[in-house]
């Protein structure tokens, strides 16, 4: 029987090493940033001239058509390199929840509207799913598209959206008032100047504060029949999509920021000495680097599995979830124990080490919470 070769080509190598150092130069001024809640526009398009935001777009639109395995190693050098968790998870919204269903469903036109201006980095876009009664319920989703001749007016509103205060277009599902059921939920790209559309400024976060995060109002926004991405009642398709390829993928570079976690702990517990020799030989502390290690290499593992599968062209649903659902709360946890190995200064905000727990929290609710998660899976157990 053959083994399973893990390694790397020397191409994929290659990349990663130039991602971890690119990665690095995007900390300029992170506490500030992160203090004044403020988004990195200029790092944006520096990503975007390294070929982030190209990554999973075809070469006929400007982008790297990478496979998806690539992407996950990028994605996670970065996570190592770049301590700017917040600039990561837009970068990742905007990858698999708007430029992935446009190179899935979308067509030549819309296609070539978009994904050149997201892969330049002079267009962001956002995912506007979920609402403030129905989160992302989409069965019991009020906002609606009442078609109108050769356009739809959309009405209500979508809560929590990533991107939202600085993108130039929106990915809107809306309901068909018509078609009763998820066979009447459709996707739209609104252009954020478009009449009836507003947009709040960003909300204060706990964590992910370089991520702007705000509230999308629809009031009468009339949209041509031309931009419903896919047929009308494609919409839950298309979530389905985009949330299978984010559980796969954007957790990548969380499994990059884990393992910076516990370089940074494992020399922290070699050097920091406490009762004549470094806190690293006392069992308390080295048992939490040996969980950390092995939640590390849990998650890539859960991780790199998904990321295969969809590449191999495969639906991977119950591995997208148990990859999300393990390696969000895997995050939590080192990162509880990243401030323990380092005592009072890891509580201390100079230290930078707190941050990561603050982000970290964020990633057991977005793209599905642990609680969502563990139904799907249960489901798929046929329970």
């Amino acid at each position: 029987m053959n083994g399973v070769d893990f390694s790397l080509s020397p191409e994929q190598r290659e990349l990663t090493e130039a991602a971890i150092a690119f990665g690095r130069q995007l900390n300029q001024d992170l506490v500030k940033r992160e203090d004044a809640g403020e988004f990195p526009r200029e790092a944006w398009r520096r990503c975007a001239r390294f070929g982030v935001q190209g990554l999973p777009v075809p070469a006929g639109l400007g982008g790297a058509d990478a496979d998806i395995v690539t992407i996950a190693l990028v994605m996670e050098a970065l996570g190592y390199g770049c301590q700017d968790n917040g600039l990561l998870f837009s970068l990742n919204a905007q990858m698999w929840s708007v430029e992935l269903p446009l190179v899935t469903f979308g067509t030549p036109a819309q296609q070539q509207t978009y994904l050149p201006g997201m892969v330049a980095g002079d267009i962001v876009g956002a995912h506007a799913m979920t609402e403030p009664g129905a989160g992302s319920d989409a069965l019991h989703m009020r906002t609606r598209a009442e078609r109108r001749g050769d356009h739809y007016l959309l009405k209500g509103t979508k809560q929590y959206i990533t991107n939202a205060p600085v993108a130039d277009v929106l990915l809107v599902y809306a309901a068909d008032p018509g078609r009763p059921g998820l066979a009447g939920l459709s996707a739209f790209l609104v252009d954020a100047a478009t009449p009836g559309l507003a947009v709040s400024s960003s909300f204060e976060k706990m964590g992910l504060r370089t991520s702007p995060m705000g509230e999308v109002t629809l009031h009468d926004c009339q949209v041509p029949a031309d931009s419903r991405l896919g047929p009308e009642g494609a919409g839950m398709a298309i979530f389905n999509s985009s949330m299978e390829w984010e559980r796969s993928c954007l957790f990548a570079s969380v499994v990059g920021a884990m393992r910076r976690q516990l370089e940074t702990c494992t020399e922290y517990a070699r050097s920091r000495e406490q009762f004549g020799q470094p806190i690293g030989k006392f069992q308390g502390v080295s048992g939490k680097l040996a969980d950390m290690y092995v939640r590390l290499q849990a998650a890539r593992s859960l991780i790199y599995r998904a990321a295969w599968l969809k590449q191999q062209g495969k639906s991977a649903p119950a591995e997208a979830a148990a990859a999300k659902l393990f390696t969000s709360e895997a995050w939590v946890r080192s990162s509880q124990d990243a401030i323990q190995v380092h005592g009072a200064f890891g509580y201390m905000k100079e230290a930078g080490i707190e941050r990561d727990l603050r982000d970290a929290v964020a990633s057991t609710i977005y793209s599905g919470t642990s609680e969502i998660q563990r139904v799907v899976l249960a489901r798929m157990l046929g329970v």
